[in-house]
């Protein structure tokens, strides 16, 4: 099984590592209904914009726990609801 990949904006990647954000949002899209609506993920891995590999101070590697569809109004989706994937960000997996 694969690991779901999420580059994101620093203040949501920040919000995210300080435990005040739970959920990151995607707009339900074809893009992201066949992405997230039947493939299975372990992991997910949150990236603070498009970092080098190495640069693991950027990158977050959490458990993947799943997501569920809200609507919601967000400056980034502009000004009128939309219906997103909530997806949650889950716990840090623990070493194997």
């Amino acid at each position: 099984m694969a690991d779901l990949h999420l580059n994101l904006k620093k203040e949501y990647f920040d919000a995210i590592k300080a435990g005040t954000k739970k959920y990151e949002y995607r707009k339900v899209t074809p893009y992201w209904s066949k992405r997230l609506e039947h493939p299975h993920y372990i992991n997910i891995i949150l990236k603070c914009g498009y970092p080098r590999s190495d640069d693991q101070e950027r990158i977050i590697k959490r458990r993947f726990v799943g997501w569920h569809k809200e609507t919601i109004t967000h400056p980034h989706f502009g000004n009128k609801p939309v219906e997103v994937y909530a997806i949650h960000v889950g716990e840090i997996p623990k070493e194997e």
